[in-house]
């Protein structure tokens, strides 16, 4: 839902295949929040420009790239003060949201936050990659491997007790079963919470497996097999549409724009190149 007047511009929309979750993009010259509150944990991600928070009775200057975090139920107000331009896109997460964070963590709590701005420009820009990744292209596993990550990282270095996750046993038995289990299904939606379950591991350890063993996370791994796939699909004849479904791509444009990213040419270029 967008809601635009003069000078201010806001869309706020549920997550797609999250529940529990909320964002918002905001394009505000004018604007001044009073004191409020609200339910969810709150996440800002500054774009452009910057604000004046004020919550605790401590004033901050957030400025571009900054991060913002409010504990739920948490009173605060912000102004833009001296700057003309304040975007930002937030995030909003409500306690069953919070309680589906906490399992593919495997932590049994949600840290307190006792600072409101933070200082990690790594950790603003992975949120932020996240949440365009949720205004975006619909790729449900990426969307969801960027959750947890960026919460896993801010959690574990700015909640209060930081985060302890537990160490993976037996990389490598477990890392031919995940690979099994992928190529089984390659053509199908494959989910973190499914190979979370079929590894008998967290969300969080499932990622750091992949990363520790195959030096990639497991969304970048699938997109490169089915990215193999369709390339031998395209070497044989297949038609682009058909090579994408097969491999396991949600459509045609889909395929391209992974095939563009990664090779630098289009599939239709390379399946001329390789029929040639």
């Amino acid at each position: 839902m967008a809601r635009r007047d003069l000078k201010n511009l806001t869309r706020f929309w549920s997550g797609r295949d999250s529940p529990g979750l909320s964002l918002m993009h905001a394009d505000f010259q004018t604007q001044q929040f009073a004191p409020h509150r609200h339910e969810e944990l709150v996440i800002a991600i500054t774009e452009i420009g910057g604000s004046v928070i004020q919550s605790r009775g401590v004033v901050d200057n957030a400025d571009t790239s900054a991060l913002l975090v409010f504990n739920p139920s948490e009173p605060h107000a912000g102004w833009m003060g001296a700057s003309c331009h304040w975007r930002y896109r937030s995030l909003y997460l409500e306690q069953s949201a919070l309680d589906d964070l906490s399992h593919a963590l495997g932590t049994d709590r949600i840290p307190y936050f006792t600072r409101n701005w933070i200082a990690d420009p790594e950790l603003a820009s992975n949120l932020h990659a996240l949440h365009r990744a949720l205004d975006g292209e619909h790729d449900p596993l990426l969307q969801r491997e960027l959750m947890v990550t960026s919460f896993g990282a801010l959690f574990r270095r700015h909640g209060s007790g930081g985060l302890r996750v537990e160490p993976v046993p037996r990389d490598r038995v477990r890392v031919e079963r995940a690979i099994e289990y992928i190529r089984a299904r390659l053509a199908m939606p494959i989910s973190l919470a499914d190979l979370s379950d079929t590894l008998d591991l967290t969300q969080f350890q499932v990622i750091r497996l992949f990363k520790r063993t195959i030096g990639m996370t497991p969304h970048a791994y699938v997109l490169q097999l089915r990215l193999d796939a369709a390339r031998r699909y395209l070497a044989t004849g297949s038609p682009i549409g058909d090579a994408a479904v097969a491999a396991g791509f949600y459509d045609q444009s889909s395929l391209t724009h992974h095939f563009k990213r990664s090779y630098g040419l289009t599939p239709l270029q390379f399946a001329r190149a390789t029929r040639a």
